[in-house]
This record gives C-alpha cells, sequence and structure tokens, in this order.
C-alpha cells in the first residue's frame, strides 16, 4: 500500500479531503501513478472480449479514473485558492500530463470503436432518459475531442492541446501576480480624504502587517473598489485605475499580449481541424444560443435597448460631476466617484450607509436560511473538517428530512495566494457509485471584505449580491440529484449555469428578506424600511451604464472567438474596435481589458461570457414565478428544485426551464427590472 495520502480512501469525516497531511511533494508522485492506474482501467475497457454495450463501455469509462479526479480537484481548487510556488511550479507540470492523458482517452480508435457501436445499436428504448443523455454526450465527447481526426491532423491536435493547457495557466499566474505586485503605499493624511473610516481601519491594518506607517491599498477588490468611490484626490485615483486596468499590459515577464495572440491562434486552429468555422462555432453547438449568428443578434438587441440610457446615465454623471467642481471631461476614473456622489444626493444611499448593517455573520446566516425557508435545508458547522486554510469554514448540509446533503465550504476573504473575483467550486460531485449515493463537497471562494481590530467583516451591497450569487451555484451543486458525475450539479451548458446563481440575487432586494439579514452590527437595530426603500429604489440606478459594460464584455469574447484564422495583429487595436460599440469613454493609452479577462483566458467561458446576461433573461423570467406565488412559496421553489437544481445535465436545458415555468423565456422581464422598458 502506498505511503502517499493521495492515493488511498480518505478517512476522514464524509471523505473530505484531510488538507493538514497533504504536502505539496504527494501531488506530483500522485498525479503519474494515478494517471498510469486510470490508463490501466481505460485499458480493461478495450482490451475486453465482451460485446460492447451501455454498461461494459459507457458506464466503465465514466467511472474510471475517479481518484485521479479527486486529486485533480483538490489541486486546481489550491491552486486558485491557497496557491504558492511551488503548487505553481507542479501545476505547469501536471497539467500537460493530464492533457496528455485526455488526449490518450480521447484519441483512442479501438476505445471509441467501441462506444460508436454502443451507440450506434444500442435500443435506447431500454434506458432511462439520464442514460440516454450520457450515451449522447459521451459519443458527442469523442467527436469533440478529436476522435474522427487521422494521421498528421490527430498529433497536431495533441500539440495544440498541450500547448493550451500551459498557456491558460500562465495567463492567470501573470494576472495573480501583476495584481500582487501592486500597492499604492500613502503616508499623508490629507490624501484620504473622502475614505471613509473603515477603508482606512484595513489599509492600516495592512501597512502595519508589512511593519510599514500609514495606509496601503491594493488592487484586490475590498481595497480598490471602494477607493475609487470615495478618494477625493483626482490624480490617485488615476494612479489606481492605470494600475488596474495595465495588468498583462506592462510589457513586462508578466504582460499577457503574447499569451493571448497564442491562446486565441490555437483555439482557431483546434476548431478548423474538428470542422468548425471558428472556435465560437465549436463551442455553441454545445449552449443554448446554438451558434455565434444567435449570440450576436441577442447582444445586438440588448445594446440597442440600453445604449442610449447608458449615454445618459454617463450625462447625468457628468452634469453632476461639473456642478460639484470636476474640471475638463469625465475620465474613467472619475465615473465611480461621481457615480457614488449622484446616488447619494438622489438617494440618500451609498455602500458606507448600508454596510454597517450587512455584517457577514448576519448575512451568512440570513443567505443559508433563505435556503431552509425555500427547500428547507439546514446546516451545521464542523470544525472537525479539515480545511486548507484557517479562515475556511465548513458545513455539514441536511435536507428537510434530515437526510445528509453535502459538505459545504466557505472562504470569503482576499489573500495573495488567492485569485481575484467569486466562485463555486467542488471537491468532490454528487453521483451513485452502485454502493449508494455519493454526496458533494460544495465550496464558495470570494474576496469580501476584511474584518478589522475594531469592526467585523462589514460587506456592501454588492458583496452581499455576490455572496447570493455563488451560494446559487453552490445550491446547484449540492441539490443534485442524478446518477453519473459528468451530468451532475453544474455540469450544464455554460448559458444555463448561470441560471441558479443569478436567481438569487432577486432576493437580495426583497423587503422581507432584507429584513432578516440586515442587522446593525453595532446597535443591533434592524434595518429600516427607509433604507431598504432607498435599495431598491436605487435598484435600477446606472442600470443601462451597468448592462453595456457588460455587453462590452460578452462583445469583446465574442470577437475574440469569432476569428477565422491565427491572429497576427495588436492586441489593443483588435480590443478596442471589439468593444467600440459600446464605448462611453475615449480610451485610456496604455490600458487593456483583454490582458486581465481571466474569464476567457483562464476559465471556462471562451465564446460563453454573453452567458450571464442570457441567464438573465432566465432569471427574470423565473423569478416572475415567485412574485406570482410567493417569494418564499415552497411549492414555487419546490419545482424549481425538482426540475432544475436536481437534474444538473440530466436533459436540454430548455427541455427543464419549461418543465418548471411552463414556456419558453421571455426577455421582456429583464428589461423592465432593468428600467430599460416602462
Amino acid at each position: 500500500m502506498t505511503n502517499n495520502i493521495l492515493q488511498q480512501k480518505f478517512d476522514t469525516p464524509f471523505q473530505t479531503p484531510p488538507f493538514e497531511l497533504i504536502k505539496e511533494d504527494n501531488y506530483l508522485p500522485a498525479f503519474k501513478e494515478l494517471i498510469n492506474s486510470s490508463k490501466e482501467q481505460i485499458n480493461k475497457i478495450v482490451e475486453s472480449p465482451e460485446i460492447p454495450d451501455f454498461y461494459n463501455t459507457i458506464v466503465a469509462l465514466e467511472t474510471s479514473g475517479s481518484q485521479l479526479g479527486i486529486v485533480s480537484h483538490i489541486f486546481f481548487n489550491l491552486n486558485h485558492a491557497e496557491t504558492n510556488e511551488e503548487i505553481q511550479t507542479i501545476a505547469r507540470e501536471v497539467s500537460p500530463l493530464l492533457t496528455e492523458y485526455s488526449n490518450d482517452i480521447w484519441l483512442n480508435d479501438k476505445l471509441f470503436s467501441k462506444v460508436k457501436q454502443v451507440y450506434e445499436h444500442q435500443n435506447k428504448n431500454e434506458l432511462t432518459s439520464e442514460q440516454v443523455q450520457l450515451l449522447e454526450e459521451s459519443y458527442k465527447g469523442f467527436v469533440r475531442k478529436g476522435a474522427l481526426l487521422e494521421g498528421d491532423s490527430r498529433e497536431h491536435y495533441r500539440e495544440i492541446t498541450t500547448e493550451l493547457s500551459k498557456l491558460t495557466l500562465q495567463f492567470g499566474e501573470n494576472l495573480l501576480s501583476e495584481t500582487n505586485d501592486y500597492q499604492l503605499h500613502l503616508s499623508n493624511k490629507e490624501e484620504l480624504d473622502g475614505l471613509p473610516d473603515g477603508i482606512l481601519e484595513a489599509a492600516a491594518a495592512l501597512a502595519k502587517s508589512q511593519d510599514k506607517e500609514g495606509w496601503i491599498f491594493t488592487l484586490q477588490f475590498p481595497s480598490y473598489v471602494p477607493f475609487m468611490k470615495y478618494a477625493e484626490n483626482r490624480e490617485l485615483r488615476r494612479q489606481m485605475y492605470m494600475a488596474y486596468s495595465k495588468r498583462g499590459n506592462n510589457d513586462n515577464e508578466h504582460d499577457n499580449k503574447e499569451l493571448i495572440k497564442k491562446i486565441v491562434s490555437l483555439r482557431v486552429q483546434k476548431a478548423k481541424l474538428l470542422g468548425y468555422a471558428s472556435h465560437a462555432h465549436f463551442v455553441l453547438e454545445e449552449h443554448m444560443a446554438l451558434n455565434p449568428e444567435k449570440v450576436n443578434d441577442f447582444l445586438s438587441e440588448l445594446l440597442d435597448a440600453s445604449l442610449e440610457v447608458a449615454k445618459s446615465d454617463v450625462k447625468e454623471v457628468e452634469l453632476f460631476a461639473n456642478d460639484n467642481g470636476l474640471e475638463g471631461d469625465l475620465q474613467r476614473w472619475d465615473y465611480p466617484y461621481y457615480s457614488e456622489k449622484l446616488k447619494a444626493e438622489k438617494y440618500g444611499l451609498d455602500d458606507e450607509a448600508t454596510r454597517p448593517y450587512f455584517q457577514l455573520k448576519m448575512v451568512e446566516q440570513g443567505v443559508l436560511g433563505l435556503a431552509t425557508k425555500l427547500y428547507g435545508l439546514s446546516f451545521r458547522e464542523n470544525n472537525n473538517i479539515s480545511v486548507y486554510h484557517d479562515e475556511v469554514k465548513t458545513y455539514e448540509v441536511f435536507d428537510e428530512d434530515g437526510t445528509f446533503l453535502s459538505v459545504f465550504y466557505v472562504d470569503y476573504h482576499p489573500r495573495t495566494t488567492k485569485q481575484g473575483g467569486a466562485w463555486m467550486t467542488s471537491f468532490r460531485e454528487q453521483h451513485r457509485d452502485g454502493q449508494g449515493d455519493v454526496r458533494p463537497h460544495v465550496s464558495i471562494v470570494c474576496n469580501f471584505t476584511r474584518p478589522t481590530d475594531n469592526k467585523p467583516s462589514l460587506l456592501t451591497f454588492n458583496e452581499v449580491q455576490t455572496f447570493l450569487h455563488e451560494f446559487g451555484h453552490a445550491l446547484h451543486g449540492m441539490l443534485s440529484n442524478v446518477i453519473y458525475e459528468s451530468l451532475s450539479g453544474t455540469n450544464v451548458y455554460r448559458d444555463f449555469v448561470e441560471l441558479p446563481s443569478q436567481i438569487m440575487e432577486n432576493w437580495g432586494t426583497q423587503k422581507e428578506w432584507l429584513k432578516d439579514v440586515g442587522v446593525h452590527y453595532q446597535t443591533d437595530e434592524v434595518i429600516p424600511d427607509e433604507l431598504i426603500q432607498k435599495i431598491i429604489d436605487s435598484e435600477n440606478y446606472q442600470s443601462g451604464y451597468a448592462t453595456v459594460r457588460q455587453l462590452s464584455f460578452g462583445m469583446n469574447d465574442m470577437a475574440w472567438h469569432s476569428l477565422i484564422e491565427p491572429f497576427e495583429g495588436d492586441v489593443i487595436t483588435f480590443e478596442q474596435e471589439s468593444m467600440k460599440a459600446t464605448e462611453l469613454f475615449p480610451p485610456v493609452e496604455g490600458t487593456a481589458f483583454s490582458t486581465g479577462f481571466a474569464h476567457i483566458f483562464d476559465g471556462g467561458y471562451a465564446a460563453g461570457y454573453y452567458g450571464y446576461k442570457w441567464a438573465e433573461v432566465l432569471d427574470a423570467d423565473a423569478f416572475e414565478a415567485f412574485k406570482e406565488n410567493g417569494i418564499f412559496d415552497k411549492e414555487t421553489a419546490t419545482r424549481f428544485r425538482n426540475e432544475i437544481l436536481e437534474k444538473g445535465g440530466t436533459a436540454h436545458p430548455m427541455t427543464l426551464y419549461k418543465k418548471f415555468r411552463g414556456h419558453e423565456p421571455s426577455i421582456e422581464p429583464l428589461l423592465k427590472r432593468s428600467g430599460l422598458k416602462k
């Protein structure tokens, strides 16, 4: 028996990863050994003398490499949430090995022949609908990963996929380094005018932790965003904006421009090899939108509905800024500052007015409590479950009848070892293994405002919405109720996966729910009705601007991935052209958006970023059902759970949606909710 903990069955609560026992030097040997043993499992399928059928071929393939999958989940989750130089070095070695292993499966002629035989001859009437879905997805998986390629094309495909695994990993490492490398260290109090006490306290604490006097501000969101909204010193806002917007575009060892050119060019080549006009055509075949034309029409429709409103939004801020002392044109580093001041004047509301009422501890109770109200879930904190950082908390999740559902990890605050943003992930996904229901280990990772010596973690309203969003993804994972792992939880079309997350944000503007979470951290006063009304009234403040900004990201993504030839041009020029229709400000020399666009160059959203807006159509339409029946209506929630959250990828998303809603989604609720249509 091996001494490597990663190659053993975990003797822990719910077989959770024993993080305290895992050492960095366990990973590489474990990956190599598990790849070999997984290959042996594949060879058994290939060499079996039995006539190929659904069970000895499709199910056997589905369940092969399970321990390798667990180790991969652990390792790559840590590479995003708690990385170091050693882990990053291992990742650069392991990623090509995993790509090679994957290619050895998808390009195995004998294996594909067996899968094809089952696909063509299996009587589907003898299978359940989920089994039919697995069979079809298995066959398509081989075809979409090169099984029909021959000769030199096959070897070229191997080279492309291996190189892409390295380049996308490097993109993320560069972005993390660029984010961590910049600090604005201030020692003159006059330069801090306008910044709220809580932000100053956090900045002072950071400086103290580095044995420095004064205040340190960083490009991590809890520091960067408030600085841009409240710092009166325009030059310092400009410096922070430039530092953030130049990440990956500093012509240094962390520059991402050449990586982008290589990534998009290799994606074009890969798509062409597989018979597609572009990477977008390849990707969207497996999305609800189906093709680039439909995506572009969708983005254009939303742009037509929002552009004039967005221009009006910016003009309103500009006039306000001019009336309040701004000399010259409104610049990008001015917009957050004056927009926040205008919001305060119009609605008597800004982030700092609500922050004292959104103590993380109470918001967490409210978010978990929402799952109790809707789905009957209960959460029990368990300090005996191992964690990868001492800030991480773990919960056992139970169904209404007391059945265990999931382990739930929460990791709330920024660290230099953690990538920016917020996401949900899994250490183990739900499935059935022949012995019973294997329940998932689900995690949400965020970058929320840290507590200080004098204050608990107090969230902005946007952070509250982010919590709801990621928790919606977590519910999708926790409530999964399928047989096969590749179809469970969030393993759905990319433009459908945001429905469970985005629908949760709707409760964030409901008075009944806000009363549950909004409790002043000092006085225990429940958030006043007047303040709640201000939140609701301001919901569509600058919604045109926000919509167009999001559309610009989707259009940038589609431009990069609609290329039909390898890219030889200038990254900045191409980017500016791709976002030209959405621009509300003149371009700023030296800045770039694409070089920091991790979603599409180091994530799974290539040719899929539009999915956030697509899912907004779904979530706005779906939430109408809750508004019709009551926002805590158990019957509506049960239907959403049964038809959406439990089903994973076991059926086409539109089939699932129509079973829940009774009809296809309409764009009208989104336009009305966003204030883009009266």
